[in-house]
């Protein structure tokens, strides 16, 4: 009898421990597999490893751990899929290397092909770019490619040499809690970078930078954005968009409750005046509850972009813009021209609404601002200051 008992008691621990084993929560310490935190050892080859292990856990979740420290790290590339949730936990700071990219993969830190990501941590990415700027090519800092139903948040990203954030065909992603910061004069400096992609939510966001704080590209679609505070920097743009035959619409993007301080740009949607051979459509895009602080250019749609002003013979945007919204925005211009509609010739702009607009000099009662508004069409409701154009 008591041998039967000792033998149902050695079963069931097996038991427990393989449900455990297979269905438990593990951590994967990098300084574990090598990692150094003197900010001067590569330490690309132990966090691969790490992320080998934490990737093929058989449990239900996995933490990387990159503990207090400062790590240099070599251009990496973390590729899925994993079995289980996965989460890269950056609690010390990742140092950028400064030596050109050797390929063209022009990402510092890539992820690719991985559903359920979690990268967090309240760690910071120094992408060293005050050593690198001016000279080309220079790293991303971190990318997201192929990647689904997964959160990146609370994390510090510092003097990026290329963009901070960027995403290349992934789906229902949200980035929240974050600081983005760079240099007025740093070049190219974008915060967030989408492309070919859906499903993405970004809030809680603070980003100073050089270039778009947010930047909307071909195909992609339901985006929303809410509490960002943006400045300095060249506002939240949709585009540019235009120049290429391959791009795809941009659709169902949602811009509300932002802040814009000190920036060149507020809202803007940006077309190229180039000749392709099918017509690209920007539609369903509000912006909702804005308020600028000091910003040149507060409302903007230009479709002839043209950043460098030698863009040759320019003809007529194909790009069909529709359905804007424009609810509730107030603030400061420091500039003259509150709201520029510089819309196609051969595709005007249609459906755009302008509803409570109240934008002011920044010089006061000294200056008056006045709106611009060439092939747009639509209406305009409640309060306009300076009066609509529309």
């Amino acid at each position: 009898m008591a041998a039967r008992w000792i033998l149902v008691m050695c079963l069931l621990i097996c038991i427990v421990e393989s449900h455990a084993r297979h269905n438990g929560l593990k951590f994967f310490n990098v300084k574990s597999h090598g990692a150094i935190a003197d900010g001067k050892t590569d330490n690309s080859a132990a966090f691969l490893k790490a992320w080998g292990e934490a990737c093929n856990w058989d449990g239900w979740a996995s933490i990387l751990v990159i503990p207090h420290g400062t790590y240099m790290l070599k251009q990496v590339v973390f590729t899925g899929p994993c079995k289980g949730w996965t989460t890269f936990e950056i609690r010390g700071v990742l140092k950028a290397p400064i030596d050109r990219p050797t390929s063209s993969e022009l990402t510092w830190i890539n992820f690719r092909y991985v559903n359920q990501l979690n990268v967090n941590g309240g760690g910071t990415l120094n992408g060293q770019g005050a050593l690198v700027w001016g000279h080309k090519p220079v790293f991303m800092t971190m990318g997201f490619a192929f990647v689904t139903n997964s959160n990146v948040h609370n994390l510090r990203s510092s003097n990026s040499q290329n963009v901070h954030f960027t995403m290349f065909a992934s789906e229902n992603m949200t980035f929240a809690n974050l600081t983005l910061t760079a240099p007025r004069d740093s070049p190219n400096t974008d915060g967030i970078k989408i492309g070919k992609s859906q499903g993405i939510t970004i809030k809680d966001v603070y980003i100073a930078t050089g270039d778009d704080c947010i930047a909307i590209l071909s195909d992609t679609k339901n985006v929303t954005i809410s509490d960002v505070f943006c400045g300095p920097g060249h506002g939240i743009s949709v585009g540019s968009l235009g120049k290429n035959d391959d791009e795809v619409d941009v659709k169902d993007i949602s811009i509300k409750n932002c802040t814009f301080y000190g920036t060149l740009n507020g809202l803007r949607i940006k077309t190229w005046a180039s000749p392709l051979n099918h017509t690209l459509k920007v539609s369903n895009i509000v912006y909702e509850d804005i308020f600028f602080n000091d910003v040149k250019h507060p409302i903007i749609i230009n479709q002839e972009y043209c950043p460098g002003h030698h863009c040759g013979n320019m003809v007529p945007s194909r790009v069909q813009i529709s359905d804007v919204r424009y609810k509730n925005i107030q603030g400061s211009c420091k500039g003259d021209i509150a709201v520029s509609f510089k819309c196609s010739e051969k595709m005007p702009c249609q459906n755009i609404t302008m509803e409570d607009i109240n934008v002011w000099s920044i010089k006061g009662s000294k200056r008056r601002l006045t709106n611009y508004c060439s092939h747009a069409n639509g209406a305009s409701y409640g309060k306009q200051i300076p009066l609509s154009c529309i």
